[in-house]
């Protein structure tokens, strides 16, 4: 439920807007072109570079370290474009520190990898700052693609098969493109309005046609699609929330994590956000963290994570955690909420001890209790719309190869096909490779 500026302990403007915009700002600035040469001139430009296996998207990252060391930054990003469109965005939001940095020949010598994410998005921001689109369309080839979702998935699909040719129409349920990019992740790790900028920039590319406030099973359907357009491509990530089976989960104060965030990223001025002043977040992920790390910017004086096993099962990187910490956020272990109390909103939540055993997660007698005025739920999210003829394994789209369904000329990409990493990086990769996919089918290959 959302909690309006009356709700008792749930207020706006704990703290100043010249203070909360200063709390938003950039959380990584850009490199300076003399900090770029700097960082680049640290790469090893490795032959058989463990960075590229270890990137999703597969960038000839030595390559464009190196084109920015010798002062082309532009055939830098024409680089990084031609595997990642996306790859502005995923500079800022990518987990490098587990991916390309990790496999860094010189994290594993001195524990100090060479700046990928920084240097990609040095060359990203300059080629997009020229207003420059790296590619163009080739011949029209007459067919005509459906892709549900404008978020990463679909816009590097609808992207690559513009790119190839093909007439492009998106359908998208919000008012906004983007998806998650514009709507889910933290505002201080993209700040202003870049998501909807890359949008735009992306679209230069000619073809694609985005419909919004058309969602799946509401203004279109499947079957619909699958008669009008000779492909369909599924990008729709997981629109809908795990619910939380415990006695008081409708009390005023208690919501989706990932409403939280939508609606702090889409303020104009987010001191205006009502905020508790004792804030819990439940979950382990990248979605508990940067609703636990906001509800700080905004002001809330105590925020707690509790999640359900250890700190090494946590599906949040160990910096994403320690920059929490940082932010002044504890993080509790091992444990798990058993009802949550109050006079018709939040005012307590109390958790169990949890132990793991040989038979999985056991939860014991012991319980604490946490004061909360406001309670975000981040227990992990699922498929708002199963169309029918689609097979779900864990919960997502069985997919076969490069994202083909159980059903003809049906594509998945993304969060919401089976096999992925929930990660912005992932969704491109899959998105593209789709497209590829879709193009050998439509032309015979």
């Amino acid at each position: 439920m959302t909690a309006s500026p009356q709700t008792p302990g749930i207020v706006a403007g704990r703290l100043p807007s010249a203070v909360v915009a200063d709390n938003f700002s950039d959380v990584a600035p850009p490199l300076t072109a003399h900090e770029a040469l700097v960082a680049a001139d640290r790469c090893y430009f490795c032959y058989d570079a463990p960075c590229i296996a270890a990137c999703p998207t597969a960038i000839d990252i030595p390559l464009f370290i190196r084109q920015i060391a010798t002062g082309t930054a532009e055939a830098a990003a024409r680089t990084i474009f031609a595997q990642n469109i996306m790859g502005g965005m995923c500079a800022r939001v990518c987990p490098t520190e587990t991916l390309c940095e990790e496999a860094c020949v010189r994290e594993a010598a001195e524990g100090k990898p060479v700046e990928i994410g920084r240097l990609q998005r040095f060359a990203t921001d300059k080629l997009m700052a020229a207003g420059v689109h790296p590619f163009s369309r080739a011949a029209a080839t007459g067919k005509r693609v459906a892709v549900i979702g404008a978020g990463p998935a679909g816009l590097a699909g609808a992207h690559r098969l513009a790119m190839l040719g093909h007439d492009v129409t998106v359908f998208e349920a919000r008012p906004k493109p983007g998806g998650l990019n514009e709507y889910g992740i933290a505002a201080y790790k993209t700040v202003g309005e870049f998501a909807r900028a890359e949008v735009d920039w992306l679209l230069r590319i000619g073809g694609i046609e985005i419909r919004h406030d058309h969602a799946l099973g509401r203004e279109v359907t499947l079957e619909g699609l699958r008669a009008d357009y000779d492909a369909v491509l599924l990008g729709v990530g997981l629109g809908d929330v795990h619910k939380l089976e415990v006695p008081g989960r409708e009390l005023v104060g208690v919501r989706p994590a990932v409403e939280f965030i939508a609606e702090l990223r889409q303020a104009a001025d987010k001191s205006s956000l009502p905020i508790g002043r004792r804030v819990v977040v439940i979950g382990g992920g990248m979605t508990a963290i940067d609703a636990a790390v906001q509800s700080k910017l905004l002001g809330a004086e105590e925020v707690t994570i509790v999640y359900r096993r250890g700190q090494e099962r946590m599906s949040a990187s160990a910096d994403e955690q320690e920059h929490a910490t940082t932010t002044g956020v504890r993080l509790v272990y091992h444990a798990v909420p058993i009802r949550l109390e109050g006079d018709g909103r939040i005012e307590r939540a109390v958790f169990a001890y949890t132990m793991e055993t040989e038979a999985g997660l056991a939860v014991s007698e012991e319980t604490f209790t946490l004061a909360a005025d406001q309670l975000f739920l981040a227990i992990g999210q699922t498929l708002a719309e199963v169309p029918a003829g689609l097979v779900l394994e864990a919960g997502k789209i069985e997919v076969d190869g490069a994202g083909r369904t159980g059903l003809e000329r049906v594509w998945a990409a993304g969060d919401c096909r089976h096999g992925g990493e929930d990660l912005t990086v992932t969704a491109v990769a899959q998105g593209r490779d789709a497209a590829m996919d879709i193009h050998a089918q439509l032309m015979g290959g």
